[in-house]
């Protein structure tokens, strides 16, 4: 296959995911409009009917799509998607990425399905229902946004290479002390909590901030899929909280050396300061 047509390929595809993430972001949407239940999967894990309604239908219009595809969703039960290690491409699937803010109803939520081969994040689509902003890109594939009345422009990380003038985001839910002390140490000084780690990642992307750092675990692999497609296709750079990419065929699913993106001038002295916090603190503590 040429590269234009593994372009188009992959053209055709991010376009299905597209409308697969809508009809999801539909029924997602009618149900934000209702004073809806709550249940917990954990502790400070909530879960709805929402979550469980975008899940069902996102796995059942990838079957028919894609069928013989593995998905990996969240709300799903993983005997449903045994084996999928052994697959040289796997759909990774958040069905409502920031149920916190969901329910607090901030808006600060997306859905986001991810394609990844080989191991590697390869496309990815976040659509935000409630402002029904859609987000897109992938390998061959430069990121863009869909406005509401179905507009497009191209989405592109942003130029800024020092940290005084450097834009972080990070986790409303799940604020970190480390994370404070790592934005001290490089001197940045404008720190923003978001919710959705597909929303702070589009934020990556669009260049409306220059780094998003989450240490310690990070969410699912379902949580970094998508976003890594977008903001690498828009110019930036995703790794572990040590610089080491995302394995999309590791044996966990769980997250468990952080998470950084930026818009790729940035990385390096990020990954130099939490080495140097963690030195630090190690010192301290023996």
């Amino acid at each position: 296959m040429s590269e234009d047509e593994r372009t188009a390929t992959n053209l055709q595809i991010v376009e299905e995911l597209l409308r697969i993430a809508a009809r999801a972001s539909k029924a997602i949407a009618r149900v934000y409009a209702t004073d809806f239940a709550v249940d917990y999967k954990a502790a400070h894990d909530p879960v709805t009917v929402a979550d469980r309604e975008a899940n069902g239908i996102i796995c059942e219009e990838l079957a028919k799509a894609f069928p013989g595809v593995p998905v990996v969703a969240e709300e799903s039960d993983p005997a449903t998607y045994a084996g999928w290690r052994d697959a040289s491409s796997v759909f990774f699937v958040d069905p409502l990425d920031g149920t916190r803010d969901f329910v607090k109803k901030n808006g600060e939520f997306a859905v986001m399905i991810g394609l990844a081969e080989n191991g590697r994040a390869k496309l990815g689509v976040i659509h935000a229902p409630a402002t029904d902003r859609r987000w897109a890109g992938g390998d061959g594939i430069a990121a863009f946004e869909q406005l509401a009345d179905g507009t497009r422009r191209p989405l592109g990380v942003s130029q800024i290479a020092t940290m005084a003038a450097a834009r972080l985001v990070a986790s409303r839910s799940r604020p970190s002390e480390e994370l404070v002390e790592v934005a001290e140490h490089l001197g940045v000084g404008n720190v923003s909590p978001l919710g959705s780690a597909g929303i702070k990642a589009v934020a990556i992307a669009s260049g409306e901030a220059e780094l998003y750092a989450h240490l310690g675990n990070a969410g699912w692999r379902w949580d970094t899929c998508a976003p890594e497609a977008i903001v690498r296709a828009a110019g930036g750079t995703t790794t572990d909280a040590y610089g080491d990419p995302i394995d999309y065929r590791a044996p966990s699913l769980l997250n468990s050396s952080g998470l950084l993106m930026s818009n790729g001038h940035l990385h390096e002295p990020l990954l130099t300061a939490l080495a140097r916090v963690r030195a630090e603190r190690k010192g301290n503590s023996g």
